[in-house]
C-alpha cells in the first residue's frame, strides 16, 4: 500500500506545483501593461523553477519506492529586455517618447496556463485511477 501512497503523494505534489505555475501566468498576463511598479520600474515576467521533491522515508531514499515528487524550487524574475512602445503622452515615457513595457509575452504565458492546466487534469486522473484501484481491489477480497 505504501507504493499506492506514494504515487498519490507524487501526484497531489504536482497538482500544488501546476496551481502555483496557473497562478504566475495570470499574474503576469494581468501587469503585461503595467508600466511602474514598486521599484520604479516595469513590471518583470516572473516565472516557476520546479524541482524533484526529496524523498522523505529511507526506503524511499533507498529507491524502493518509485514515485517521488515535485515541488516549487523558487519563483524567478525573467531577465529579458522589456519591451518599448512609442507613446510620447504616457507618464512614465522617456525623453525620446518611448515607454518600455514589461516583458510579457501573451502568447507564452496562455501556452504556460495550457500546459499546466493539461498537467493539472492529468494528474487529477492518475489519482482517479489509483483510487478506482484501490476500490477494485477491495471488491476482490471480499
Amino acid at each position: 500500500m505504501s507504493t499506492l501512497y506514494a504515487a498519490i503523494s507524487a501526484s497531489a505534489s504536482a497538482l500544488d506545483a501546476e496551481r502555483t505555475r496557473i497562478e504566475v501566468a495570470v499574474s503576469n498576463m494581468a501587469n503585461a501593461e503595467s508600466t511602474r511598479s514598486t521599484d520604479g520600474q516595469p513590471y518583470r515576467r516572473r516565472d516557476v523553477m520546479l524541482a524533484a521533491q526529496p524523498a522523505q522515508t529511507f526506503e524511499a531514499a533507498l529507491g524502493q519506492a518509485g514515485a517521488v515528487g515535485v515541488r516549487v524550487a523558487g519563483i524567478v524574475q525573467d531577465q529579458m529586455p522589456f519591451r518599448r512602445r512609442y507613446e510620447p503622452s504616457h507618464p512614465d515615457a522617456d525623453t525620446d517618447g518611448f515607454v518600455s513595457l514589461p516583458n510579457v509575452d501573451a502568447e507564452e504565458e496562455m501556452v504556460d496556463m495550457l500546459g499546466a492546466s493539461r498537467a493539472y487534469q492529468a494528474n487529477i486522473a492518475a489519482i482517479g485511477m489509483i483510487k478506482e484501484m484501490v476500490a477494485k481491489s477491495l471488491e476482490l477480497g471480499k
